[in-house]
């Protein structure tokens, strides 16, 4: 143990001395660690808010009882699927940033094991660097959760601002949501550390990943087809109906991880072989070369349209057609809430895209040296790169758009589709989140002249 100790400190010290991008590249990992456990704390600290509102456990069974279910019972339940809905690209992010550290991880561990070094070495390496960074990340994120309280305190629901003491989340919840970012990134750390260990040659030459199965379109269609029947077997419970349906719901959405990777593969393939400038052929090569890590890319914005499609629905429902006054409110912030979660989604999508892309410009450097040195202008470079986002973004608004309309149209039928009012909201929508995640993608090329 204290040889690999020794060995990890002086690793690390030789890379702080050198203009290796490995710091470069431990910076991008703590920056997404810390986003991913600022935006925790809040969803969850937004989460207890509701809760304490409806009046805790005791509160919301009294509610359910009742005839009919009380509003304020109802915002927990609302805000349970948003914090669901965004625990999966905050799991997303998570997993890329670690990912990306061991980009550059890979190829030094790799060497190790060639020369000599044992598979608990190799481990214990890898532990201590994603620990460190995961670590660090936390930390950072836990600050920026107290700097960003007051600001969304500031938000109104239920007719009222949130008070500072109902959005703090305990010493607890802290600390878990700490040991759970730290645990992703060594869960990520290992998963790269399986490839060193069994195959270091074919980490060291970068052997290309088989090609993606048609199969995977299965999942959606399998989870939508489940989303419409699932919940009118669930007998003449309602509440069951509701977390039968909200838990099809979410499994609709996570499918989307399953189908993005084969469909940015195959638009990849097409791309290169319809090529008709260099900037293009690149970027077609790359995305079929990688689909899963163009997806992890600009999946954010996935989840930001498919919840784009669902807070588009919702300005259907009209407050000013003689309701009550706390209907016409809920309602209200069922629109407010619904941005909300749009605004988080697209930020996530943006840093995720950012981190991403730069990590990949990180680990590309020696090819994209290699093409400098033979003459490739870099403006084509930094286009290809640029369309490297742009191509995935569009076929990730593809598929999130179709999984959005295969779950809504069976539950609401085509009159989202045919109200001008919610189609427009919907491309205003899809059109900020994608301006974000071109805004990361734009901030990456900062990487590509440092490196």
């Amino acid at each position: 143990m204290r040889a690999t100790v020794a060995l990890w400190s002086m690793l690390r010290t030789r890379s702080s001395r050198s203009r290796d991008p490995q710091r470069l590249t431990e910076l991008l990992a703590v920056i997404a660690f810390a986003t991913t456990t600022a935006v925790l704390l809040i969803v969850i600290g937004g989460f207890q808010a509701f809760w304490d509102r409806a009046g805790g456990a005791d509160g919301i069974r009294a509610g359910l009882e009742t005839a009919e279910t009380p509003y304020d019972v109802q915002y927990p339940f609302l805000a349970g699927i948003a914090v669901l809905l965004i625990l999966v690209p905050l799991g997303t992010l998570g997993a890329a940033a670690a990912r990306m550290a061991a980009a550059r991880r890979d190829a030094r561990l790799a060497a190790l094991r060639l020369c000599g070094a044992t598979r608990s070495q190799v481990a214990g390496l890898t532990v201590m660097d994603a620990v460190a960074q995961a670590a660090v990340g936390a930390l950072a994120g836990t600050i920026g959760y107290a700097l960003l309280v007051p600001v969304v305190a500031q938000v109104r629901f239920q007719g009222r601002t949130f008070a500072l003491s109902e959005l703090v989340v305990g010493v607890p919840v802290v600390l878990g949501s700490l040991v759970a970012v730290v645990l992703i990134a060594v869960l990520s750390a290992f998963a790269s550390l399986r490839r060193v260990a069994i195959t270091p040659l074919g980490v060291a030459n970068r052997v290309t990943p088989p090609a993606m199965r048609a199969v995977r379109l299965l999942s959606t269609v399998a989870a939508a087809a489940a989303l419409i029947v699932g919940p009118q077997l669930a007998g003449g419970s309602a509440g069951l109906a509701l977390g039968v349906l909200v838990a099809l719901l979410l499994i609709t959405f996570a499918t989307m991880n399953v189908v993005g990777p084969f469909v940015l593969w195959v638009v990849g393939r097409i791309t290169a072989a319809v090529a008709r400038s260099v900037p293009t052929l690149l970027a077609g090569r790359r995305i079929a070369d990688a689909p899963k890590s163009a997806w992890r890319s600009v999946g954010g914005v996935a989840l930001a349209t498919f919840i784009a499609g669902l807070t588009a629905t919702f300005s259907l429902l009209d407050p000013a057609g003689g309701v009550r006054p706390d209907e016409a409110a809920f309602i209200a912030d069922l629109k407010t809430g619904g941005f909300l979660t749009l605004a988080i989604a697209g930020l996530l999508a943006a840093v995720s895209t950012g981190v991403m892309q730069a990590g990949r410009v990180i680990e590309q450097r020696e090819e994209h040296r290699a093409l400098v040195l033979a003459g490739t202008d870099r403006r084509t470079l930094d286009r290809a790169r640029m369309r490297e986002t742009v191509v995935p973004l569009t076929a990730s608004v593809g598929v999130a758009t179709v999984t959005v309309l295969m779950v809504m149209v069976p539950v609401v039928g085509l009159q989202p589709v045919s109200d001008p009012g919610v189609v427009v909201q919907y491309l205003l929508c899809v059109a900020a989140a994608s301006g974000l995640v071109l805004a990361g993608a734009a901030a990456a090329g900062r990487v590509a002249r440092v490196g």
